[in-house]
C-alpha cells in the first residue's frame, strides 16, 4: 500500500536547478523520433522550459556540454578523416570508369555499325607500277601514282624497317596493333583541339593509309583501332611492316622506300647506306618540310635523330652511329631529272596504247641505251651553254633510231626539272629543207636522174614566188647540185613537176604520220611535222628502203616475268625500191661533205642528211645518219622566237656530229647502203630518139686503161650508181657522163607526150611506187609483211660491230664495159 501511495502522489517539477534532474533533459534538438529525423512541428510540453541561468549554473556549462557530447550519438556522413576521403575518391572514379566503359562501349558500337561487315574488308590493291628498263638491264624510272615498284621484307637495305621502326612504333612486335598509352594521349589532344603527336602505330598508319580518310575526327579514330585489330588478326607484323613500307607517302609523288630511294638518291631500296635509310625514316613525319630536296639541313639534323633512336634500340652500333655520322649528308637531286625522263614519260603513252592501263606491276624493256642517252643530253647542253645565249637558241631536243626504227635516245628539252614537254616527240614544228629529201625521192621515182638539169631562175607559182637563201640564181643546174646547195626554186620546181599529192603519198610511205598539206609549199616544209617521225622517215634511206616504224618498247612482262607484248619489227615492208634509196644516200651524203651539212662531217665515217632551217630562222633542224644509226636534232625556242640566223648546219649540225662522235664509239665504220655502185635507177623518160655513136678506140681503150674516155663523168661524184640503160635495150650503153633532157612541165604543149604510161592508183588515189615496191597502205601497216626483197637485220645498232652486209648493194652489179679482147673474140 505504501509502495502504491508513493506511485500515486504526484511529483511537481522543480525549478530549483537540480543538476541530477538538468543532466538527463532533452533539448527539442536532440529528440530522435521515428527514422531518425527531427519531428516537424514541435509540441508545447516538449519545449524546454527557459529559465535565468543562476550564477552556480555558469560554472558547471562546460562539464555539461562535454557530458553530452560523450553521450550524443555519431550522427551519419560525418567526420571520416583521410583514410574516409581516400575511399570516396576511389568510389567515385569507379562509378566515372563503368559509365565512361559504357560511354565508349557505346560510341565504339555506333561507329563501328556504319562501317562495312568485316567479312567484306580486303586489303586494297597497290596502285600499278611500271618499271622501265634500258637495253642493259638498267632501271631508267618508275612510273605510276607510287612512283616505284613493291620489294619484299627481305630484299630492302635491313637498315630501313629498322630506322622506321624506332622512330615511328618502338613496341611495333609487341603491341597488339593499339598504343593504349599513344592512343589516349591522341585521343585527350583531339578533345582539346590540340595537334595529336605520336598516337598512332605502324598498324594504325597501315590502317589509316589503306582504308580512311586523313580527316581528325573520333569517328576516323575509332574506325582506324577497329581495322588495326582486324590487320593484325588476319596478317603478320612482318606482312604489316612490309605493306606500310611499300604504301607510306615520302614526299615529292614518292610512295614506298623503293620509289623514295629512287626520288632522291637515285639508287634502289635494296642498296640504301645506314645514312640514306635514316633520312628516309626521318621524312615520315613531315615528308614534304623534311625533305632532302628541299631542306637538306633540316632532313640532316631530323636524320641524325632517327639515328640515335637507332642506337638505342640496339639496331647499330656506336661504331656504325659514329661512322653515319661521320660521313657528308647524303645529298638528294632537286627533282625528277635527266634526259631519259622524257624516254620514260614515251614510254608510259606507248604502254597504255599497247597493253591498256595496267592493273598490276609490269616491267617494260624499252629500246633506250642508257650510252647513248647520256651522250644526247650532254651533246645538247654543251651547244647550248657555249652558244645557245648568244644566238637566242634557249631549247633544243634529239632523237635516234636504228634501222628498224627502234628508238635508241631521246633528249625532248634542255631539263627535264624545268619542262617536262617532249619537243622530240609532241611538238610539231616546220622542217625547212629538211623536208626535200621526199621532194626528191619522188622526183627519181617519178624517173628524174641526179644529172637531170633544171634552170635555177625566178619561180612563180600562183601567187607564190620562192627564193633561195642567199636571194641569187645559178642559172642550169643539176639535181645534185640543187639539192647539195638546197635551193628552193628547183624543189618547187619538182614538185609542181612530179604533183603535191605524189610527194605528200612518199612522205606517208616513209613514216610521217602528220597531215600535210597538198600544195607546192610542201617543197619548203611548211606543213609540221614532229622531230620522231621526221627522223625515222630518214631511217628508210638508210637501211635501203624499208619502213622504220619508230618504237621504244621492246617487251613488257609482268612481275612473274609473264610476257605481255613482245615487238617484232624484223621484216618490215619496202617503201623504196633499192636504186632510189641508193641514189638518196649519194646525194645526201654530197650534202654533208660539200654542202649546208659540212658541219656534220665525221671522221672515219660515211654520213649523210639533210639540214632545214624555217622562216625568220625560228627553227633549225638536222636530221642525218650513217650506215648504223639515224639521229635528228632540233633547235629553237618554245615561244617560236627568232634565233640569230641560226641555221640546220649551225648549232644542230655541231650538236649533231659531237653526239655521233660519242654513239658511234666501238662500232667498226661500214658505208652507206648502194654507195659502192651496182644499183639501177628506174628508166628515166626516153630522150628523142638520136643515132647509136659508132665505138670508137678510145671507148675499147677506155675498158682497159681507167681513167681514159669517160666523157663528162668528172661532173658526177664517183659514188653515184651506174646510170640505166634505156628500155629493151640491153646492148646499146648509155654515157654516165651524158646530161639528161629537161623534162617538161604541165604547161608545155609536149608535156603529155613526154611522160611516162600512167600508173596504177591504190584505194587512196596515190600513184603506186615502182613494181618491186607493194601495193599497200604503209601509215597503218604493222605487222610483218612477206615481201621477197632481203630484210635489214633487226639489230642493227644494238651491238658494237654491225652485220658486214649493211651498206653493200643486194641486186645488181657493176656493167662490164667492151674491152678490145671482146672484139677481138666477137662477144
Amino acid at each position: 500500500m505504501a509502495a502504491k501511495e508513493r506511485s500515486n502522489k504526484r511529483v511537481e517539477p522543480s525549478f530549483g536547478g537540480s543538476r541530477e534532474a538538468d543532466e538527463f533533459r532533452l533539448d527539442a534538438d536532440e529528440r530522435i523520433i521515428g527514422n531518425g529525423r527531427q519531428p516537424a512541428t514541435r509540441k508545447a510540453q516538449s519545449r524546454p522550459i527557459r529559465r535565468e541561468p543562476e550564477p552556480d549554473d555558469e560554472a558547471d556549462e562546460v562539464p555539461r556540454r562535454a557530458s553530452r557530447a560523450r553521450n550524443r550519438k555519431p550522427q551519419r556522413g560525418s567526420g571520416g578523416g583521410f583514410f574516409g576521403g581516400i575511399r570516396r575518391l576511389f568510389y567515385w572514379c569507379v562509378v566515372l570508369g563503368i559509365w565512361g566503359v559504357i560511354g565508349v562501349g557505346g560510341i565504339v558500337l555506333y561507329y563501328g555499325a556504319r562501317m562495312p561487315a568485316a567479312s567484306t574488308w580486303a586489303i586494297p590493291d597497290r596502285p600499278p607500277n611500271i618499271k622501265i628498263t634500258a637495253v642493259d638491264g638498267s632501271v631508267i624510272a618508275n612510273r605510276g601514282s607510287t612512283g616505284g615498284e613493291a620489294l619484299a621484307l627481305e630484299e630492302m637495305s635491313p637498315y630501313l624497317p629498322q630506322a622506321v621502326i624506332s622512330i615511328e612504333d618502338r613496341r611495333f612486335y609487341s603491341h597488339f596493333g593499339v598504343d593504349p598509352l599513344g592512343l589516349a594521349r591522341a585521343f585527350v589532344n583531339n578533345l582539346t583541339g590540340q595537334p595529336i603527336q605520336g598516337g598512332s602505330t605502324i598498324t594504325q598508319q597501315l590502317a589509316k593509309n589503306l582504308f580512311l580518310s586523313p580527316e581528325r575526327t573520333f569517328e576516323r579514330k575509332i574506325q582506324e583501332v577497329l581495322l588495326s585489330f582486324w590487320l593484325e588478326h588476319k596478317f603478320t607484323k612482318d606482312q604489316i611492316l612490309a605493306m606500310y613500307l611499300n604504301r607510306v607517302f615520302f614526299g615529292s609523288g614518292a610512295y614506298g622506300v623503293e620509289a623514295a630511294s629512287r626520288r632522291y638518291f637515285n639508287k634502289s631500296a635494296r642498296d640504301v647506306s645506314l645514312g640514306e635509310a635514316a633520312t628516309i625514316a626521318g621524312l615520315l613525319k613531315a615528308p614534304s618540310r623534311l625533305s632532302p630536296a628541299r631542306d637538306p639541313q633540316a632532313a640532316e639534323a631530323r636524320a641524325q635523330v632517327v639515328l640515335g633512336t637507332m642506337r638505342e634500340e640496339g639496331y647499330i652500333t656506336d661504331s656504325d652511329l659514329k661512322t653515319a655520322m661521320s660521313q657528308p649528308p647524303a645529298k638528294a637531286k632537286s627533282n625528277w631529272n635527266g634526259a631519259q625522263q622524257y624516254a620514260a614519260d614515251m614510254v608510259v603513252d606507248e604502254v597504255k596504247g599497247l597493253i591498256g592501263e595496267p592493273k598490276t606491276d609490269v616491267v617494260v624493256e624499252a629500246t633506250i641505251d642508257s650510252r647513248l642517252e647520256t651522250a644526247a643530253d650532254k651533246a645538247l647542253n654543251d651547244i647550248l651553254k657555249k652558244e645557245g645565249g648568244k644566238l637566242n637558241a634557249s631549247q633544243a631536243a634529239l632523237v635516234t633510231v636504228d634501222a628498224t626504227g627502234a628508238i635508241r635516245a631521246v633528249v625532248g628539252g634542255r631539263d627535264y626539272a624545268t619542262s617536262q614537254f617532249n619537243r622530240a616527240s609532241k611538238a610539231k614544228r616546220q622542217p625547212g629543207s629538211a623536208f626535200k629529201p621526199f621532194v626528191y625521192a619522188a622526183a627519181i621515182e617519178a624517173g628524174d636522174r641526179p644529172d637531170t638539169v633544171l634552170n635555177d631562175a625566178p619561180v612563180k607559182i600562183g601567187n607564190w614566188a620562192p627564193e633561195n637563201f642567199d636571194e641569187k640564181f645559178r642559172g642550169p643546174v643539176t639535181l645534185v647540185s640543187a639539192f647539195t646547195q638546197s635551193l628552193n626554186t628547183i624543189a618547187a620546181q619538182l614538185v609542181m613537176q612530179v604533183g603535191p599529192d605524189k610527194v605528200v603519198s612518199l612522205a606517208h610511205r616513209l613514216g610521217v604520220d602528220s597531215d600535210i598539206q597538198s600544195n607546192a609549199s610542201i617543197a619548203l616544209g611548211t606543213s609540221e611535222v614532229s622531230l620522231v617521225e621526221l627522223t625515222s622517215a630518214y631511217a628508210a634511206f638508210m637501211n635501203g628502203g624499208y619502213k622504220a616504224s619508230p618504237h621504244i618498247v621492246k617487251r613488257i612482262t609482268d612481275t612473274d616475268g609473264k610476257v605481255l607484248y613482245e615487238a617484232d619489227y624484223a621484216n618490215p615492208p619496202r617503201v623504196l625500191s633499192e636504186p632510189v634509196a641508193a641514189t638518196m644516200n649519194s646525194m645526201m651524203n654530197r650534202v654533208v661533205n660539200e654542202g649546208t651539212g659540212r658541219a656534220a662531217r665525221l671522221d672515219g665515217w660515211q654520213a649523210a642528211g639533210k639540214s632545214g632551217t624555217t622562216q625568220s630562222f625560228r627553227d633549225a633542224l638536222f636530221v642525218g645518219y650513217t650506215s648504223i644509226m639515224t639521229t635528228g636534232v632540233w633547235f629553237g625556242n618554245d615561244d617560236g622566237s627568232y634565233m640569230k640566223k641560226v641555221t640546220g648546219g649551225g648549232l644542230p649540225a655541231k650538236a649533231w656530229k659531237e653526239y655521233m662522235t660519242a654513239a658511234l664509239k666501238g662500232y667498226s665504220p661500214t658505208p652507206l647502203f648502194g654507195t659502192n655502185r651496182g644499183l639501177d635507177l628506174p628508166p628515166a623518160a626516153a630522150p628523142p630518139a638520136q643515132e647509136s655513136p659508132s665505138t670508137t678506140i678510145g671507148d675499147i681503150i677506155s675498158g682497159i686503161l681507167p681513167g681514159v674516155g669517160r666523157h663528162r663523168q668528172e661532173e658526177l661524184p664517183p659514188d653515184y650508181p651506174p646510170a640505166p640503160r634505156p628500155p629493151g635495150d640491153d646492148s646499146a650503153a648509155v654515157d654516165p657522163g651524158r646530161v639528161t633532157p629537161r623534162r617538161a612541165y604541165p604547161a608545155d604543149p609536149q608535156y603529155e607526150e613526154q611522160q611516162p604510161p600512167p600508173r596504177a592508183r591504190d584505194r587512196y588515189g596515190n600513184t603506186v611506187p615502182p613494181a618491186d615496191v607493194p601495193v599497200r597502205d604503209y601509215r597503218t601497216y604493222r605487222g610483218p609483211h612477206d615481201s621477197s626483197g632481203p630484210v635489214p637485220p633487226g639489230d642493227v645498232g644494238g651491238g658494237p660491230v654491225p652485220p658486214g652486209d649493211i651498206g653493200q648493194g643486194s641486186t645488181g652489179r657493176e656493167g662490164r664495159r667492151t674491152t678490145l679482147l671482146d672484139i677481138l673474140t666477137g662477144q
